[in-house]
């Protein structure tokens, strides 16, 4: 593990259950705010259970990808109480968009 994937990691573990947050505020939040892309990369190769990878989208609201497909993504997504529809977040337990 790189330690730019260590940053992301630590970065989408704060994610509440029933939140979320996007590729671009991860890269923000670890101080690298180009890097969004980067971050999906990195989130895509990660294998441990205890990062909530699920739970970043992209910054239109679109789910995005996932390492074990999309529609596994969305029924995470939606059994921690995030609106979804279609393949984009409506609102979460806040009620807010990812927007």
């Amino acid at each position: 593990m790189t330690p730019f994937e260590d940053c992301v990691y630590k970065e989408a573990a704060t994610i509440p259950l029933g939140k979320v947050r996007t590729y671009k505020d991860i890269a923000k939040a670890i101080g690298f705010p180009r890097a969004a892309r980067a971050v999906g990369n990195a989130l895509h190769k990660n294998k441990n259970p205890q990062v909530p990878c699920h739970r970043v989208v992209r910054s239109n609201g679109v789910i995005g990808g996932f390492r074990y497909g999309s529609a596994k993504k969305k029924t995470l997504l939606q059994k921690e109480g995030v609106l979804v529809s279609g393949n984009k977040v409506v609102s979460t337990r806040e009620g807010r968009s990812p927007e």
